[in-house]
């Protein structure tokens, strides 16, 4: 369904316009919700923009773009095109490569490092998830990563992405792919993680580092990735 802007939300994302609004501060509180742009046609008629609800990923991209239709699309989509399959749904094969003119991974400058290799198979995810029948070649790709065990004293003096990195289970056999990036949000300097979070059902600020320890309790869940805005 097409989307209409309450005014008040409209305005203050206007207003929003440069580069990241203290990375979302505007946003804290704005319900949680779970792929919520689209291309405005099938096979997702979701709005390509909005400001009253956000997942992880649509947070991350609309405060990049500053709140900016067009500069959304960019993101949001490989060379701009706005389609469908030309939409970057998988973070670590589509998102990074294609954004690489805006973000890079710099967690070899916070810390010790590992390699997680994924391979993905959009054309399997396709077919499982959403039906659709294209050919895509299975990619193979590594994302560096901070692992748990080796995130100590990290200090920034810049607000930075981080991407949260698990391996692969038998979980992801239901959605046709390997998959590594599981979530993703804002961490701040004063070590606050800034997110849509899906437990809270909200845009939240919490502690980065008691954040980190629920994530270690579970054996499969790996490390980070921080990411540096250009």
């Amino acid at each position: 369904m097409r989307f209409v802007l309450p005014l008040l939300l409209f305005l203050t994302a206007c207003s929003a316009s440069n580069k990241n609004v203290s990375m979302g501060e505007n946003y804290l509180g704005v319900p949680y919700l779970s792929d919520p742009l689209g291309e405005e046609q099938k096979p997702d008629p979701d709005p390509l923009i909005r400001f009253d609800a956000f997942d992880c990923v649509t947070f991350v991209e609309t405060v990049l773009a500053g709140g900016d239709k067009n500069k959304l699309t960019k993101i949001r989509y490989k060379n701009g095109q706005i389609s469908f399959l030309n939409r970057n749904h998988f973070i670590e094969s589509d998102w990074l490569q294609n954004n690489s003119d805006i973000v890079e991974n710099v967690s070899a400058k916070y810390g010790k490092t590992s390699v997680r290799t994924v391979v993905v198979d959009k054309k399997k995810w396709l077919k499982k998830i959403h039906d659709l029948n294209y050919d895509c070649a299975v990619e193979t790709v590594n994302i560096e990563y901070i692992p748990y065990r080796d995130l100590n004293n990290l200090k920034l003096n810049e607000s930075l992405i981080v991407l949260f990195i698990a391996g692969n289970s038998g979980k992801n056999d239901k959605i046709g792919t390997d998959l590594a990036v599981t979530h993703m949000g804002f961490l701040l300097p004063d070590g606050v993680f800034r997110h849509a979070s899906s437990a809270a059902g909200k845009v939240v600020d919490v502690d980065f580092m008691d954040y980190v320890a629920k994530q270690e309790k579970n054996n499969n869940n790996l490390g980070i990735t921080l990411v540096r805005i250009k």
